[in-house]
């Protein structure tokens, strides 16, 4: 298993996929983060879960805890 500070810090300065409990998605630029799994993505397009178009949200600091799961893009 894959713990999630180990995948956030390969991460850095790389396109991750974000899954966020209200079923958003966040796709951008992993600029930073810290022990409570906070993180800054840059270049940010999110993606609402009714499958609409995504829009551009540049620079965007994310809680952790509303993070369900992360991918590597």
């Amino acid at each position: 298993m894959v713990m999630p500070i180990s995948l956030l810090e390969k991460s850095i300065d790389k396109r991750v996929s974000l899954l966020l409990k209200d079923g958003r998605i966040l796709e951008g630029k992993l600029a930073g983060f810290d022990e409570y799994m906070n993180m800054v993505l840059e270049e940010t397009v999110e993606t609402p879960a009714s499958g609409d178009d995504g829009r551009r949200l540049g620079s965007v600091v994310l809680r952790g805890n509303n993070v369900v799961s992360i991918s590597i893009l």
